[in-house]
């Protein structure tokens, strides 16, 4: 088994990837299930009320798990090597700080903010191009405090040019502190607040989910009272372009992501020395289960079938446990995965009628338990087929997007689509709305672009380190 966990990469390339999917498919001409839920075509109008989860809606949840999953591998590694916790703690700082200022950044000099002119194309790509000293560590022999003028010189630059720029957008202000990528911004939220609190848990799974409780409490209480001490708290920041209590709620995908990452990272570490004798029936019949699960639960919840959906999640869960209760090497690991995301699948459809059925906007328990239990479907389904399998040479595209993901996330607005606009290229992508298939290929086009990107830039280890 590969000590990076290339599963892990995988999954972390798969949300990426399908995030890229999700956002470049044609709008309005394929069927519902292939949009978030609660902007059904064609008119794509939010619906707060409607309930139920596509596909599309697994994307971001499961990028939050691998974010928690890699923790045990990044920070948690440094832990054990004897890392001071308040210097790890204050890294967690500075990298919420540089998120915050790439979702600024990227939201600012997207072409369709700009104009979408000669000269936003050219703002974009420039954008991208100042990315790179920005996040990127620098290839070069040079003293660290070099490394840190380069990269804050860089921030610099972009926060200049951002504030110089006009936008045809009626803001109050040039640059707007609150015109961010909302996906970057909670990722930032929730990174700052799973890694100090896996900092200071660390070696105990017990005083997380002691934390979680905690923060499970104050949330219902501050819903039920909007007067009580538990809603001033959820409502109060020093500044909300920076810091939204309500991003909380997702550190009940992340920590259990790190459970995840623990999990995956022992077993890890023991597979390299002791020889692995999983059957492959065992590990296709997980393949089979974990995808049904899977595909069962995507259906089902779109489909409103609830009665139907828990009694096959009963029945799949009950045949994969008793596929490998017993077992050593990668059934052990399996195991270990499979009884913690069964555990929150049956939490979160247990959650179902609560706060109007599972939806993700406003974000409910039942969908943060539920996807999160799909997360660990899938994790165990990409460590099947990349490590047990050894899939590397099909399974490459997904784990260097994984590694290098934000890459991948900004191809397609700041390069591929600036790129298309010089070359008179983009008027062109209308033809691909007259049909769902050809809707549906622009988006595996141009995630296949994104792909190539991301691909190259990830080869020659130039890679953005958020």
């Amino acid at each position: 088994m590969n000590n990076r966990a290339l599963s892990l990469d995988a999954l972390r390339g798969y949300a990426i990837l399908t995030m890229v999917l999700s956002a470049t498919i044609v709008y309005g001409i394929l069927p519902g299930w292939m949009y978030h839920a609660q902007v059904p075509p064609p008119d794509h109008a939010f619906n707060p009320n409607l309930p139920g989860i596509t596909w599309v809606d697994m994307v971001f949840p499961s990028f939050l798990f691998a974010m928690g999953a890699a923790l045990p591998f990044s920070v948690g590694k440094r832990l054990r090597k004897g890392a001071s916790k308040l210097k790890l703690a204050l890294n967690a700082l500075w990298r919420g700080v540089k998120l915050t200022f790439f979702a600024i950044l990227i939201q600012h000099f997207y072409p369709y903010m700009t104009g979408g002119d000669l000269h936003s194309q050219l703002l974009a790509i420039f954008c991208f191009a100042l990315l790179f000293p920005m996040y990127m560590r620098l290839p070069w022999e040079m003293p660290q405090w070099v490394r840190t003028a380069v990269q804050l010189g860089a921030m610099v630059i972009g926060a200049t040019v951002m504030l110089c720029m006009s936008y045809p957008i009626d803001y109050d202000l040039n640059l707007h502190l609150h015109t961010s990528n909302i996906i970057i911004l909670i990722l930032a939220n929730v990174s700052v607040f799973a890694t100090l609190l896996f900092i200071f848990t660390f070696n105990s799974r017990t005083m997380r989910l002691v934390v979680l409780a905690l923060l499970f409490g104050i949330i219902l209480s501050a819903d039920t009272d909007p007067s009580s001490w538990a809603a001033w708290l959820m409502q109060t920041t020093p500044a909300d372009w920076l810091y939204v209590p309500a991003y909380l709620k997702y550190l009940f995908i992340v920590i259990p992501g790190s459970f995840a990452g623990e999990i995956l990272l022992a077993h890890t570490e023991k597979m390299q020395s002791v020889p692995d004798g999983t059957p492959r029936t065992k590990a296709w019949a997980m393949v089979a289960i974990t995808l049904a699960i899977v595909v069962v639960n995507l259906v089902c919840l779109y489909c409103r079938w609830l009665n139907l959906n828990l009694a096959l999640n009963v029945a799949l869960l009950i045949a994969g446990y008793a596929v490998i209760r017993r077992g050593e090497g990668y059934c052990a690991l399996w195991r270990e995965l499979f009884i913690v995301g069964a555990l929150m699948m049956l939490l979160g459809l247990a959650f179902e009628p609560f706060e109007g059925g599972i939806k993700k906007d406003p974000v409910t328990f039942g969908y943060l338990f539920t996807t999160g239990g799909m997360s660990f479907m899938t994790l165990i389904l990409l460590s099947v087929v990349c490590d047990y399998f050894k899939c590397h040479r099909s399974t490459a595209f997904l784990v260097m997007s994984g590694q290098n993901p934000m890459v991948a996330y900004v191809a397609c607005d700041l390069l591929i689509y600036p790129i298309l606009g010089l070359c008179g290229l983009m008027q062109h992508l209308g033809l691909f709305a007259t049909s769902p298939w050809l809707g549906f290929l622009q988006g595996v086009l141009l995630t296949s672009l994104a792909v190539v990107v991301t691909m190259f830039f990830t080869r020659i280890k130039w890679v953005w380190r958020t």
